[in-house]
């Protein structure tokens, strides 16, 4: 009896199993409810629909939120990466869409709409910085004017020096940033590289381009620090791969040309092009004599730059031949500049580094400054260091952006996934293979050779006096060794602002940038 009833009861609980598709396995409970508790991409892209006004003028706009799969080229077009994007659709009208009335927003000409496709840098950089900082619909809102961050929680508010009103904005996350990730079963490290990086963006771009009917839209692209390298970079594989022709590239605070910027042992180029910053980084901290102090800035810088491409420059390539007379004189000359000591500078053979002159310049204040931004200072556990512990310029900014952005998709956007946005991420090693094989990476060239296939194509530079990450003398130096045919040069317009590598932080020069960038928009209507 006790067998048969047995084999009753199991008989029983297999048909209620079967009948009822909700009854699981204690096993199987956990498995569905881990499955379903993350949200790696939701099902559709997020679309929502907003207000921002913009020199006194209210701008309706479609704001998009989703991913593109790029896939390989050849073959079955296997999915290689989902890569997020924000997209930003200026409308004609404001729409409600929980309205009765079913029609469909309306938005502007396509033919007569710009299109930008912004990104940031790193290499490992989401676009965060130059999405919330300014060219989108919001912003971050630091306490101050300066673009300090104030206590925590922070919010976004309206943009009202957004580039809106000028052009359609798509912000590109690369690969490993954001919310963009390699295939299951590709590597990220496929992505990472100069010219990997650059295939997968503009792949992108021609992808959006088609899925949004874009094609027949004036187009440019904008990047920063070594977005700018992307960007130069990028121009030339849209127009030699894609056949596709810019109207304009954005550079902000460029480099392009990494022998500029790197403090090798024999390279000698680096330390004239960072002097001017250094020495505006001086005065801007009090560590001058009277005579520069009381100089008006403009003027200030003048002077060190005919020093730095002159008796600097031929000081450093005479090296150990240089008398003792002269060694003295550089020296000299090097510290009424710099605020160092004369006798530090004769111990560095007359080549101050960064790192080092973030700790030097004001040591005896036991202070470090910034590398984005070396108006900002800070200190260590000690005043003995070589050089700085961190940047305290990018500790204003890290946590506000990181913070506004996180909240932003999943409020505003109403972008929801559980996955990590990673605003600034490890993606090294990166490949120079293929492009800067035992050299130094100077994309400049490519940037050259597209402005010369497209000659109506401008260029616009924004440059940070403070920026002792990408100095502005060494992007002057860069474009005047391009070799661009005068008419040429023309086409690129250089501007120059009291603030460092993201000269928007601060509120006056964000202004500042959205007025010359409104001259640079409108400035192709004219052509």
């Amino acid at each position: 009896m006790n067998n048969t009833l047995s084999r009753a009861v199991i008989a029983l609980s297999i048909l209620l199993l079967a009948c009822n598709p909700l009854a699981y396995t204690q096993d199987e409970k956990e498995e569905s409810k881990s499955q379903s508790a993350f949200v790696i991409y939701p099902d559709e892209s997020s679309v929502t629909y907003h207000t921002v006004t913009i020199n006194g003028t209210p701008i309706h706009y479609q704001a998009t939120a989703g991913t593109i799969t790029i896939t390989s080229l050849r073959g079955d077009h296997e999915p290689t990466a989902q890569m997020f994007y924000i997209a930003y659709k200026k409308l004609d009208a404001q729409y409600d869409e929980s309205s009765d009335d079913s029609s469909d927003p309306i938005f502007p000409d396509p033919a007569t709409r710009p299109i930008t496709f912004s990104f940031n840098g790193g290499p490992g950089s989401s676009s965060v910085w130059l999405h919330l900082g300014t060219f989108g619909p919001m912003r971050v809102n630091p306490i101050d004017d300066f673009g300090n961050p104030g206590p925590p929680p922070y919010k976004l508010v309206e943009n009202e020096y957004s580039l809106l009103d000028q052009s359609d904005f798509v912000f590109i996350d690369p690969v490993t940033t954001g919310f963009s990730r390699a295939a299951k079963d590709k590597s990220e490290k496929d992505f990472h590289g100069v010219n990997q990086d650059i295939r997968s963006v503009a792949e992108f771009i021609r992808l959006y381009l088609g899925k949004e009917k874009r094609w027949g839209s004036p187009k440019y692209i904008a990047g920063e620090s070594y977005g700018t390298t992307r960007a130069a970079g990028l121009a030339d594989e849209l127009q030699s791969t894609h056949g596709i022709s810019l109207n304009g590239v954005i550079l902000v605070s460029a480099i392009m040309n990494f022998q500029t910027a790197r403090f090798d042992v024999g390279n000698d180029l680096p330390y004239p092009l960072y002097l001017p910053s250094f020495a505006a980084t001086a005065k801007f901290h009090d560590a001058l004599s009277n005579k520069y102090q009381r100089m008006d800035l403009e003027k200030f810088l003048r002077e060190v730059e005919s020093f730095a491409m002159n008796d600097y420059t031929l000081a450093l390539a005479a090296g150990d031949q240089l008398s003792d007379n002269d060694r003295d004189k550089i020296a000299s000359k090097l510290a009424d500049y710099t605020g160092l000591s004369k006798d530090y500078i004769l111990r560095t053979n007359l080549r101050i580094t960064m790192p080092r002159f973030p700790k030097e310049l004001l040591r005896e204040r036991g202070e470090t400054v910034g590398r984005l931004d070396s108006r900002f200072k800070s200190f260590d556990r000690d005043d003995a260091g070589e050089s700085y512990e961190y940047d305290p310029s990018m500790v204003a900014i890290k946590n506000i952006y990181t913070e506004s952005m996180n909240e932003y998709l999943r409020g505003d956007l109403d972008y929801q996934s559980d996955m990590r946005y990673e605003i600034l991420t490890n993606v090294w090693p990166w490949s120079f293979k293929g492009v800067a094989d035992n050299q130094y990476l100077n994309i400049a060239e490519r940037l050259r050779k597209t402005m010369h296939k497209i000659p109506n194509m401008k260029v616009f530079i924004a440059n940070g006096y403070y920026d002792l990450a990408t100095p502005y003398f060494a992007t002057q130096y860069t474009i005047d060794h391009m070799f661009l045919r005068p008419h040429l040069k023309q086409n690129i317009s250089m501007h120059y602002y009291d603030a460092g590598h993201m000269m928007y932080a601060e509120h006056s020069m964000l202004k500042k940038l959205k007025v010359d960038l409104d001259e640079f928009y409108e400035s192709r209507a004219q052509d």
